[in-house]
Parts: structure tokens; C-alpha cells; sequence
């Protein structure tokens, strides 16, 4: 008797992917919905948008903001690396670099508190709600960030990814290059322009 062979199994889904595009994206959104509602209502209070309109006593540490930004770029950078380094079958490296996404995440979120605690702003005034609610959704954002990187180490080093299955970081690497672009525009509009 003549029979066929068995049909090749379906092609994956690539769900997580998908779905952590579909919420990077709206992260996105909403944070650059929220600045400009910044510019706008910047723009309205009088002051344009080439002088200052800081109140009266709030510091801006550029530094930490710098640094924020630098880490957010080695997080990146990180996180890519954990790709490569699966898609190469090596688990260890891969799982290093998630610890170190995990670890400079956590830094990020870190100099994130430390401005708030030298900024010296009072959150009742029109521009403490705008830099609060912006910075504080981006922090949000990192928490989330964090949390990916940190179950997708413990399921690399569980063995749960394979050079032929990097979704799970793949959409990792996705989420924290889309928080790093987030921080960039976050970084210019609240820090720079100030």
C-alpha cells in the first residue's frame, strides 16, 4: 500500500512577538501622547519652546539623565546579545547578558528615583503632574522591561530556548530597544529641552 508522508508540522505562531510588538507600540504612543501634551501645554504657559520654564528651585542633574540614557543603550545592546548569543547555542552567554539586561535595567529604574529625589519639584504645579506622569509611565515601562528580561534568564537557563526557538528574547531584545528609543525622545523633551 502507497501512503504519503506526514504533512510537515504548522509553522509556529510567533504570538509573543507579535504581542509584545502590539504593546511596545502602544507604550510608545502613549508616552509620546504624553509629551505632546508637554510641548503643547508648554507652548501655552507662555514661555515657547526655547526658554526655559522650570520653576522656581528645580534641579535638573543632566549627569544622571545622561547615564540614564548611556545605560539604556548598554541594556539594548545587552539584550541583542542574548539573541545572538542563543541563536549561536550558547545558552551561558545568552543567559549572561539577560542577567546584565536585568542589572542595568535596574540601574536605569535607580537613576530614575534619584532624580526625582534632587529634583525638587512640586507635584500640584502644571509642570510637576506633566514630568511626573511622563517619567513615571516610563518608569512603569522599565519595571515591565525588567520583569521580561529577568523570567525570559530564568527560562533560558532552564533550557526552554534553543537555537531554533529565540522568540522569548527575541521579543525581549523588541521591548527593550522600543524602551530605549521611548527614553531617547523622554530624555530630549523633558531633560534636554528642559
Amino acid at each position: 500500500m502507497l501512503a504519503l508522508p506526514p504533512a510537515p508540522a504548522p509553522a509556529r505562531p510567533r504570538q509573543m512577538l507579535v504581542g509584545t510588538a502590539l504593546a511596545a507600540g502602544a507604550a510608545a504612543m502613549l508616552v509620546m501622547g504624553q509629551l505632546a501634551a508637554y510641548v503643547s501645554i508648554r507652548k501655552t504657559e507662555g514661555s515657547g519652546l526655547t526658554t526655559e520654564w522650570l520653576p522656581d528651585g528645580v534641579v535638573i542633574n543632566e549627569i544622571a539623565s545622561n547615564t540614564m540614557l548611556i545605560t539604556l543603550l548598554c541594556t539594548s545592546v545587552m539584550a541583542q546579545w542574548a539573541v545572538y548569543a542563543m541563536h549561536r547555542g550558547d545558552r551561558r552567554n545568552a543567559g549572561i547578558a539577560l542577567v546584565l539586561t536585568v542589572l542595568f535595567g535596574a540601574a536605569a529604574i535607580n537613576a530614575q528615583v534619584f532624580i526625582w529625589s534632587v529634583w525638587g519639584v512640586a507635584f500640584a504645579t502644571v509642570y510637576g503632574t506633566l514630568v511626573y506622569t511622563i517619567t513615571g509611565t516610563f518608569v512603569a515601562l522599565l519595571v515591565a522591561m525588567v520583569l521580561m528580561a529577568g523570567v525570559m534568564a530564568f527560562r533560558s537557563f532552564g533550557g526552554r530556548y534553543s537555537p531554533k526557538d529565540t522568540e522569548g528574547l527575541s521579543a525581549t531584545a523588541l521591548f527593550v530597544h522600543a524602551t530605549t528609543v521611548i527614553f531617547c525622545a523622554v530624555w530630549y523633551v523633558i531633560y534636554v529641552l528642559k
